[in-house]
């Protein structure tokens, strides 16, 4: 899932800082705020306030597939399974599950639980979820976790199960995905009604979204700040704090100097080159978590030259991962060697990545017929990280004799712009939040994922789908890593994208904020979230 935030239009100051800052190719971002309200007058009290880099892009689960979205989503609604901080699956809304034979996994479902519209949650209403969650006419990003269930069958009011079209181990932990929240089934109604007049999917949703979670939709500002406020009805342990704000404020230094003044209690993300500034002062600290994350330079590989394999592996051993990890991660990442981070389930930590190496790299330009390089566009978001890394690989590249010119887009633009297949090179990353190998390879690398599902890269090889697919319905253990293992071995050798890093997820935290933890999939828990003044 796309774990960076997407940000509100630029104003024509920040365009112009922007270009300057590309010229000079420095790091600093503007420090004034491009946000001038967010419930700032109630930081003091049981409000949380947390500065984010940029607005959601969806509140309905089934209409975006990126973390700053789902980062809201996740209070709001509740799935089927969850998982705890060592990402192990958990009960959530069902209290267990089994797998009755290879293809029909049955869930036995919470009976005290309803959703803030006060209508009740029930097999009936998981089944109305799942439904539509792989309906083509609403054609959710994520869908590609759970459109192996053909079939949801209603046992009784508090049993369902789901049969698969091939035996799918890994079903619960796609489960414990946002894009399993669960909606209410009366809003569902209204939303297909709502599309039938000629609307959009999830309008009716975004409006309001209505869920089970300890917390409830009250406000959307776009571009400004979404409210939600302390279900009082909740079937659980109530939440601690009365409301949280997710304020929307780009600039990095922006959001340090509100955690400073205290205007804010959590900025999401914090820079690496940042983390030293929080922690010279007394009242702040640096919530460090290691993820599940990669971050990677993608090649659209439908486009030439980048549809030649030996142009895709010259680029990869020209880039010096480590003057990244160093320079500008400040340490607080790892060499990526492939796709798979350690910690998820599949990896292997004897696949090896290729190496730099600047003298092969230019051999196998002269090889593709580019012994005189050639000239490329770079796009990233406006990021202050991720424009530093475009900067850098500018850099390098140019040391083999690739010219790049570096395009700059706040996130929504950017998203619109890799979903349509416009971009010829980009930086990007993915959160595996279900710690499942599956989850990285079918949605990334499958040639049937094109585009919004996560193959930005418009990548398509026959053999390699054919060994995802053999992976994911793979029922012996040992088989399925030995088949991930290949996969992995295969995408190194392709390099449908240069993998550059794992890095750990940083937040500047205020002292009076306790409670707070991070998930590795980068999803924040607020459940146990209090405020001491």
């Amino acid at each position: 899932m796309f774990e960076s935030l997407k940000k509100y239009s630029l104003s024509l100051i920040s365009i112009l800082f922007l270009a300057i800052l590309l010229t000079a190719c420095a790091s600093e971002p503007e420090e004034s705020s491009s946000s001038s309200n967010g419930g700032d007058e109630t930081a003091g009290g049981k409000e949380l306030v947390i500065s984010t880099a940029s607005d959601a892009i969806s509140l309905d689960p089934a209409g975006a597939n990126d973390v700053p979205s789902f980062d809201v989503q996740n209070n709001i609604f509740e799935r089927l399974v969850s998982y705890d901080q060592n990402m192990e699956l958990q009960p959530g809304l069902a209290e267990s599950w089994e797998q009755i034979d290879e293809t029909t996994w049955e869930f036995k479902l919470r009976e005290d639980v309803t959703f803030h519209d006060g209508s009740e949650f029930n097999a009936e209403a998981v089944k109305a979820n799942i439904e539509r969650i792989n309906d083509p006419e609403v054609a959710a990003p994520a869908a590609y976790l759970l459109d192996m269930i053909n079939e949801v069958v209603v046992v009784d009011d508090y049993t369902v199960q789901f049969k698969t079209e091939f035996p799918y181990s890994g079903l619960p932990s796609n489960l414990s995905h946002s894009v399993s929240g669960m909606i209410s089934p009366e809003q569902i109604r209204e939303d297909y009604a709502a599309m039938g007049e000629g609307e959009s999917v999830g309008s009716v949703i975004n409006a309001n979204p209505i869920g089970t979670g300890f917390l409830k939709f009250e406000e959307w500002q776009p571009g400004q700040l979404i409210r939600l406020v302390k279900n009082e009805d909740y079937w659980g342990e109530p939440a601690k704090i009365e409301s949280v704000t997710f304020k929307v404020v780009p600039e990095d230094l922006t959001r340090i100097a509100e955690l400073e003044t205290g205007d804010t209690h959590i900025s999401n993300p914090l820079s690496s080159s940042d983390v030293s500034q929080i922690e010279s002062k007394e009242n702040l600290s640096v919530l460090q978590q290691g993820s599940l994350a990669l971050d990677y330079v993608g090649f659209n590989t439908s486009k030439e030259p980048f549809n030649d394999q030996l142009v895709r592996q010259a680029i990869t051993m020209a880039i010096d991962k480590d003057q990244i990890i160093n320079g500008i991660y400040e340490g607080y990442a790892q060499v990526a060697e492939g796709p798979l981070p350690p910690n998820v389930y599949g990896y292997d930590e004897n696949v090896e990545g290729l190496s730099r190496d600047q003298g092969k790299a230019k051999e196998l330009l002269a090889e593709a017929g580019y012994q005189d390089g050639f000239t490329t566009t770079l796009m990233t978001n406006d990021t202050r990280e991720r424009m530093d890394i475009a900067t850098n690989i500018q850099s390098q590249l140019a040391e083999i004799g690739i010219t790049v010119e570096i395009e700059v887009l706040e996130w929504g633009a950017y998203i619109e712009k890799l979903d349509a297949g416009e971009q010829e090179m980009f930086i990007l990353g993915w959160s595996n939040s279900t710690a499942h190998a599956d989850n990285t390879f079918y949605p990334l690398f499958h040639s049937d994922n094109l585009g919004a599902s996560g193959n930005t890269v418009f990548f398509e090889n026959s053999e390699l789908d054919t060994l995802i697919e053999e992976a994911r319905q793979a029922q012996d253990e040992a088989e399925q890593l030995e088949l991930y293992k290949q996969a992995e071995e295969m995408l190194v050798d392709l390099a449908p994208m240069a993998y550059l890093t794992h890095k750990d997820y940083l937040l500047g935290v205020r002292d009076e904020v306790k409670g707070l933890t991070m998930y590795p999939s980068k999803l924040l828990n607020l459940k146990e979230v209090s405020i001491e003044e």
